[in-house]
């Protein structure tokens, strides 16, 4: 390539969890070794950026985030481009190349790429290179992988065409790796992201492993720590070592943390005591459901039925102890930590982590800001390639994060929710320094629930319902996990459930209190209408919002009398009749009262008593219903909600 043709093209991300920009990284540092420079910056930056005069190809990556919006990163920039009054040709002379991120769980798969693809188009911009849509339900990496493969012959052909447009046509191109293929453009418009020869195509940012390792014959079946052939005797492609950017250093020990809640920066956070607590399932349910009560009434915290809301939780203390040993710092836990950017690291627009105080200790650092339950993406994996002294555990870690391993990866990386310290067990060699740990492992989220209760009900007071998150054991983990803000408010509530409630004296407990904020929902509301009626879908602990729903029409009811209400339905449905039939006495009583319609329930682990067999499913429910559905759907205008599992019921429902 001739060294005075300057290749740059603008790579953008908006992310929520960290995601979009990990990849974003990932595309920026395999640019140069392709001969083009990334121009990185998050949408937010708009003062960095600008469309309106950008010439050079544009490279999006993009998550979704809620019920289908762009991240917050990306809010501003959603709004400026759906300006109404910018004409068609707004954007007629921008080339750009799209990867959106979502999970197909959701409705609105990936939702946040596709609002910002369609806007674009919407302003003339044109595509360089087709849109990916990877999926995190299934593995992002399957369509990310072969995307960013196939980025660089769209980016070179891009190139060629402008060059030919300036009458350089005459320059040669010295890249080994761009051959004849960049001058068919059929390429770059009918590229398939599952086609295997794009997946597995050698180029300069994978090194190549030719490593004949045979495997033990008394291994025949594969697993987290053992590969069999093919791939235990293949050459690899694995990914660029990413560059170290992160120095920590040690302090003293003396002063305080500052508090769990500075860490947010979404809105304004709120302390709020535990206030009850009661178990809705019994022993023996296949799932542990438990109901909270929170006290907001000192507070400026404001929602509607059917708001959710976040509760910042720390990690396991056992787990972050079990890490501090592992990493030979259990006497360091205390002492506080400065981190810094090494002025020498080579990774491009290096920061500090924004999620990571100032000044904090060690053992804040791996309670409240780093997500150590977090599936390791690959680049993490390569990274600890290189803190492992075995050379078995060494290889496998190299076929995990290798383009062969992409289906060992997984299986027995992403499918069996493996974490940091499950790998670090599974490879004892691993010894990774502290300031890789930083560098890799994502911020600790929030966890998100939906309101099960309404103000005008219950003044002052925010409930809310869930299961206790379980991971049983399995091979690659001896002990059964529960989730990590789940497991820690059942044990932070613990006194409360094994009390006897006739006797309890809230005064002889010390009242726990736990930090929340605000994720208000701009579509799962009430209909502001009361006459118009509405259908109800939530079996198990989705029935949680339509609590909320319900309390709220009934306080409404018996405050207006002469208002026109519309007729409500609730399908729930449960195991069985007698363990997990949540709510069980309220909606009886929300029945007899008028405030609830029609309900009808089923329970899938009940064998049926009569000759016809009873429905155990709420689709099943809701076909016996047909009729009384579509007339309150197509005749008389109705609202439908759905809450619940995506992965299965939610979609049988649709």
């Amino acid at each position: 390539m001739c060294c005075d043709l300057k290749r740059r093209f603008l790579l953008l991300y908006a992310t929520q969890k960290g995601q979009a920009k990990a990849i974003a990284e990932e595309i920026c540092l395999q640019a140069g070794t392709h001969g083009f420079e990334a121009d990185m910056h998050c949408l937010s930056e708009m003062d960095k950026y600008n469309l309106e005069t950008e010439k050079d190809p544009v490279v999006i990556v993009i998550s979704t985030t809620g019920t289908g919006d762009p991240p917050d990163t990306a809010r501003k920039f959603v709004k400026k481009i759906r300006d109404k009054t910018l004409p068609p040709d707004h954007l007629a002379h921008l080339q750009y190349g799209l990867l959106g991120l979502g999970d197909s769980e959701y409705t609105f798969f990936c939702n946040g790429g596709k609002t910002v693809d369609r806007l674009l188009q919407e302003l003339g911009a044109q595509h360089f290179y087709d849109t990916g849509l990877a999926d995190d339900c299934v593995g992002l990496e399957l369509v990310v992988d072969p995307w960013i493969d196939g980025l660089w012959l769209a980016l070179e052909e891009v190139f060629l065409l402008q060059k030919e447009k300036e009458g350089m046509s005459n320059d040669v191109i010295a890249d080994p790796h761009v051959g004849h293929e960049m001058n068919l453009s059929s390429k770059i418009q009918n590229l398939n992201l599952g086609d295997e020869g794009v997946r597995n195509s050698d180029g300069p940012s994978h090194k190549l492993l030719d490593i004949n390792v045979v495997a033990s014959t008394t291994d025949t079946e594969p697993s987290l720590v053992h590969s069999v052939p093919p791939i235990s005797q293949s050459a690899l492609n694995i990914p660029a070592l990413p560059p170290e950017y992160i120095e920590v250093q040690f302090q003293d020990t003396h002063g305080e943390n500052p508090h769990p809640s500075s860490l947010v920066s979404e809105g304004t956070t709120f302390e709020v005591p535990v206030t009850k607590a009661s178990r809705l399932t019994r022993e023996d349910a296949v799932k542990t459901a438990l109901l909270l009560e929170l006290d907001i009434a000192n507070t400026a915290f404001d929602y509607q039925p059917g708001d959710a809301f976040c509760v910042i939780c720390p990690n396991n203390v056992s787990e972050v102890e079990e890490l501090l040993r592992i990493l030979g710092l259990s006497e360091r836990g205390e002492n506080f930590v400065c981190i810094k950017v090494k002025q020498d690291t080579k990774k491009k627009g290096a920061t500090r982590p924004q999620h990571i105080p100032e000044r904090c200790t060690l053992k804040f650092i791996l309670t409240w800001c780093l997500e150590l339950r977090a599936i390791p993406k690959k680049a993490f994996l390569r990274a600890l390639v290189e803190c492992t002294s075995n050379a078995g555990e060494k290889r496998r870690l190299q076929e995990l994060c290798s383009k062969q391993g992409a289906s060992d990866y997984t299986h027995f990386i992403r499918e069996s929710n493996v974490c940091l310290l499950d790998l670090l067990h599974a490879f004892p060699s691993c010894k990774p320094s502290l300031n890789l740990l930083i560098e890799h492992l994502p911020k600790l989220q929030a966890r998100s629930y939906s309101v099960s209760s309404s103000n005008l009900y219950q003044p002052g007071k925010l409930c809310f319902v869930f299961n206790i998150v379980e991971y049983p054991a399995c091979p690659t983990r001896p002990i059964l996990r529960k989730g990590v803000c789940t497991g820690w408010l059942a044990e932070l509530v613990a006194p409360l459930l094994h009390t006897n409630k006739d006797t309890l004296d809230m005064k002889s407990y010390p009242t726990e209190k736990i930090s929340i904020f605000s994720r208000p929902n701009n579509t799962f509301h009430l209909p502001s209408d009361p006459s118009v009626p509405f259908v109800m879908v939530g079996p198990g602990t989705g029935i949680a919002p339509f609590i909320g729903f319900l309390q709220h029409r009934q306080k409404l009811r018996e405050e207006h009398t002469d208002w026109e209400f519309g007729e409500t339905w609730l399908f729930f449905g449960c195991r069985h009749q007698d363990r997990d039939y949540l709510f069980k006495d309220e909606l009886r009583c929300f029945l007899e009262n008028g405030t609830l319609t029609h309900l009808k329930v089923c329970f899938s682990r009940d064998s049926s008593m009569g000759e016809v067999a009873q429905p155990k499913y709420v689709q099943d429910v809701i076909r016996l219903c047909a009729k009384e559905v579509a007339r309150v759907l197509l005749k008389e205008s109705g609202y439908f909600y759905v809450c619940g599992d995506k992965k299965h019921m939610a979609d049988d429902v649709l």
